[in-house]
């Protein structure tokens, strides 16, 4: 059976790491909510385009509108079976709102599945959840992750409620481990060996 899927997203979140799980879980059968604090459903975010091009760091460039299709003020987390962070710029000004914080806070205590990648534990680190677990992060948010108390590993790892990724090439691992999470039959040999042609 599908699961309800919240996924907190925000302007200039990673275009592909918004948009390629969004559709990814609506393919497979469940139901995502995409919200933003300060806005409504119908409304957009903006997301942004990260690559790497000779330089020691990511450019970004402007992506696609991304309609929202809830409101966040209107939300309950306790309705959700499961949570989704995407990364890109949106999670370092994310962390500031409160309700994403409490959201977030809710689906550990809750032991809920929770995925996220790229920036998206910046959001978890300030929620204060990250503590004893076995993850990754984009590299360099690695010291911001290992101060909020976890045990950083270079590669997706899946620790009890949470399944964390690198960044967008890694979507294949992440997404398999997120949905064995959620209870969804599919293999993490097929998803590796997908992602490694």
């Amino acid at each position: 059976m599908g699961k309800d899927i919240l996924m907190i997203v925000g302007d200039f979140g990673e275009d592909y790491e918004i948009m390629v799980p969004f559709q990814a879980l609506q393919m497979v059968g469940h139901e995502v909510h995409a919200v933003c604090p300060d806005k409504e459903a119908g409304e957009a975010i903006k997301t942004a385009i990260h690559d790497f091009r000779g330089d020691q760091t990511y450019m970004e460039s402007r992506g696609h509108n991304f309609e929202l299709n809830a409101t966040m003020a209107e939300v309950n987390p306790s309705d959700y079976d499961a949570l989704c962070i995407p990364g890109g710029r949106a999670p370092e000004y994310l962390r500031t709102h409160e309700e994403v914080i409490e959201a977030v806070q809710h689906f550990f205590e809750a032991d809920k599945p929770v995925a996220t990648l790229c920036h998206g534990p910046q959001i978890l680190a300030a929620a204060g959840v990250l503590d004893g677990y076995e993850m990754t992060s984009y590299p360099a948010v690695r010291a911001e992750c290992e101060a909020a108390g976890c045990s950083w590993v270079d590669g997706v790892v899946t620790d009890r409620n949470l399944v964390t990724g690198q960044a967008w090439p890694d979507h294949p691992e992440w997404l398999a481990g997120f949905m064995e999470l959620l209870g969804d039959e599919v293999s993490h040999g097929e998803a590796v060996a997908a992602a490694d042609d």
